[in-house]
């Protein structure tokens, strides 16, 4: 079905229905069910965390690495209350720790944004030739399940935003569709439905994002087993987006992807580890197992094959990551908060 579906959007394709006539009328009364308990709670606002973080790398003459996040309410932090507590902090703080180098982050994710808004935001991100990042993180998928959006079309605009990025030279990481079946309100069937768009979109976006160079994390951690096992610690005030602790976990999980693609991580990590279930597999396969298990690396490997192109699965550790201390008066990220513009 993942490979169905990136097809359709590199070729054009329609959308791929995921639920039978017989069952609309159920679905659409468990979502109104859900829609009243989700969602309400985190208080509208989105701390900005914009700003250079790591000062004590400072070096005259060397320029920071430059970090921008893309994407959705979940890429922009939405449910926390301080700048330090959003993903981008986390992954600046944790990218300058291992670098040794200050790094700018750039954020310009829009909460409630489906997959078709990424061409608005590359255009931000590429609008000055002279301060292209070295790499951007991704974060979409969630709205467009929610939104019906057809999965084609959502994979069509991330994997053009993707090419974009490579063309202008910056690596590019892309967090998957979280697990939306996790949600503790939503019930039967509902959840199931959920569950099998989430991770057939996530596999979808896996193929698309290697196919154009970029590196694709399973996001099943933000809403996945960790979290309907500690959902009152990991999900917000609002049944939907994660707290700081979850933000923190999903962190964990995309840092050493994001120093591996700049090459902070030593070569021997880089080659799979069979005791790992690390290999290289053909992209829908890879695409689909990293679905399944939160926190698992597809890079592109092998162009060609008996089997279309190859892919490198990886399931790196895990490197903690803290929320970044207050810096000095006058060298601090900016502070102020941002209205949302539209409701996840």
């Amino acid at each position: 079905m993942a490979r169905r579906i990136a097809a359709g959007a590199a070729y054009g394709g329609g959308g791929i229905g995921l639920a039978g006539a017989a069952a609309v009328g159920v679905v659409l009364a468990e979502l109104r069910m859900a829609k009243r308990q989700v969602g309400h709670g985190s208080g509208g606002r989105v701390p900005v965390a914009d700003g250079r973080y790591g000062h004590t790398y400072d070096s005259p003459g060397e320029p920071p690495l430059r970090l921008t996040v893309l994407g959705d309410s979940t890429a922009a932090g939405q449910g926390v209350h301080r700048a330090g507590q959003t993903p981008g902090a986390l992954l600046a703080s944790g990218l300058a720790a291992v670098a040794e180098r200050p790094v700018e982050l750039h954020n310009v994710a829009l909460p409630g944004a489906t997959s078709d808004d990424l061409d608005r935001q590359v255009a931000l991100v590429l609008a000055d030739a002279s301060r292209v990042p070295d790499i951007c993180v991704i974060m979409i998928g969630a709205n467009d399940v929610t939104h019906h959006l057809p999965a084609t079309r959502s994979v069509r605009h991330l994997s053009g935003a993707v090419r974009r990025l490579r063309t202008a030279g910056a690596e590019v990481v892309v967090g998957t569709c979280p697990d939306l079946g996790t949600i503790e309100p939503v019930q039967q069937p509902l959840r199931w439905l959920a569950r099998r768009a989430s991770r057939q979109l996530a596999a979808a976006q896996t193929i698309g994002t290697v196919q154009q160079g970029g590196r694709t994390v399973s996001l099943g951690d933000l809403l996945g087993p960790e979290f309907a096992a500690n959902p009152r610690e990991l999900f917000g005030p609002d049944n939907y987006h994660p707290s700081a602790e979850g933000y923190a976990t999903a962190a964990m999980a995309v840092l050493p992807t994001l120093c591996a693609a700049l090459g902070l991580w030593p070569a021997e990590e880089d080659r799979p580890e069979i005791s790992r279930r690390e290999g290289f597999l053909p992209v829908a396969r890879a695409a689909a197992e990293a679905a399944a298990e939160p926190g698992t690396e597809v890079t592109a490997a092998v162009p060609t094959g008996p089997r279309g192109p190859w892919a490198l699965l990886k399931r790196r550790r895990r490197r903690r990551v803290r929320e970044p201390e207050p810096a000095p008066a006058g060298q601090s990220p900016a502070s102020d908060r941002r209205s949302d513009q539209a409701s996840a």
